[in-house]
C-alpha cells in the first residue's frame, strides 16, 4: 500500500496589524481560533499605540493554539513616517506608484530611509515588548531598488526571515503577480538566497481585491502549495466605525468570514495542507 503524501504546511499570515481598531480585532479573532501562523504589523499605523499591547500575547502558544509568529510590516507608503529624518524629507509617505519610480530611478533617501526602519522597528519592540519574528513590507515595498538593500541589513543583523516576493503562483490576476515580481521580487529572492536568510519559496495571495468567493481562491491557492510549502498572505478584517476610509474593506470583511468558518478547516483537510511555519 503506498504512504499516505506527508501534509503539506502553509504560513498563513494577516497582514497590517495596527492600521485600524477593525484589522486589529479581527487577526486577534483568528489567532485566538488558531486561524492563522504570522500576522505582520504596522507600527506606525494609526491603530498601533492602542492595539500594540496584546501582540506579545498573542505569540504565546496557548491550550489548544500554537503560538503565532509576529513580523513588522515595514510601510512607506501611508500615513506619516516616524523618524525626523525621513519628514523632514517626506511629511507624507509617498503613494505606491511614486515610491516604486523613484526606487527604480534611484531617487530614494536611504539614509533617511534607514533611519525610518530602525524607527519602525524600535517602535514595535518598545510596545510590543518583543523584537519582530519576521520582516516584510507593507504593499511590498521592501522588495524595492536601494530598499531592498536596507531591509536585508537589518534581517541579516537580526537573523531574521524575510518574505519573498519572487515567486507568486495563481489564481488572481497574472498582471499583479508579474508586477510584484518584476518590481524587486525576483531580485530580493536571489539575494536572500545568497545571504542564507530564512524566506518563503512560494508566494500566494495576491489578488484584486473584488473577487466576491475568497474561498474559491484560497482553494486555488492550497492546491499550489508545494511539499517545502509556502506563505499565504491575507488581510482579514471587522467594520470598524469611526474610522478613516478603506478601500479595500469589503474584502477584508469577505476574508475574514471565510478564514473564520468551518469551511476553511474543510479546504485546508481536503487539501492535505497543515498550517506550520514555511521559512527555509
Amino acid at each position: 500500500m503506498a504512504e499516505a503524501a506527508a501534509p503539506r504546511p502553509l504560513l498563513l499570515c494577516a497582514d497590517d496589524f495596527g492600521l485600524s481598531h477593525g484589522i486589529d480585532q479581527a487577526i486577534t479573532a483568528l489567532v485566538q481560533a488558531g486561524r492563522l501562523g504570522a500576522f505582520s504589523c504596522i507600527s506606525n499605523g494609526p491603530a498601533w499605540p492602542a492595539d500594540a499591547a496584546g501582540v506579545a500575547a498573542l505569540r504565546r502558544a496557548l491550550p489548544g493554539r500554537a503560538a503565532a509568529q509576529a513580523g513588522l510590516h515595514l510601510n512607506l507608503t501611508e500615513g506619516q513616517p516616524l523618524s525626523p529624518a525621513l519628514a523632514a524629507v517626506w511629511p507624507q509617505l509617498p503613494a505606491l506608484p511614486r515610491l516604486i519610480v523613484d526606487a527604480h530611478l534611484g531617487r530614494l533617501p536611504l539614509a533617511a530611509l534607514r533611519d525610518e526602519l530602525a524607527a519602525q522597528w524600535q517602535v514595535f519592540a518598545d510596545a510590543a515588548g518583543v523584537a519582530p519574528d519576521f520582516l516584510d513590507g507593507h504593499q511590498h515595498v521592501h522588495h524595492l531598488p536601494g530598499l531592498r538593500g536596507l531591509v536585508l541589513d537589518l534581517a541579516q543583523r537580526h537573523r531574521l526571515p524575510v518574505r519573498s516576493t519572487g515567486h507568486l503562483a495563481a489564481p488572481g490576476p497574472a498582471l499583479k503577480r508579474w508586477l510584484i515580481a518584476a518590481t524587486g521580487g525576483r531580485a530580493l529572492a536571489r539575494a536572500l538566497a545568497r545571504a542564507g536568510l530564512p524566506h518563503n519559496r512560494l508566494l500566494l495571495g495576491a489578488y484584486d481585491f473584488v473577487e466576491p468567493d475568497y474561498g474559491r481562491l484560497v482553494r486555488g491557492w492550497l492546491a499550489r502549495v508545494p511539499a517545502g510549502g509556502a506563505l499565504l498572505f491575507c488581510h482579514p478584517g471587522r467594520p470598524a466605525p469611526g474610522e478613516g476610509p478603506d478601500p479595500i474593506a469589503d474584502a477584508r470583511q469577505r476574508e475574514f468570514a471565510y478564514l473564520a468558518s468551518d469551511d476553511f478547516s474543510r479546504d485546508l483537510a481536503a487539501a492535505g495542507v497543515v498550517l506550520a511555519p514555511a521559512w527555509r
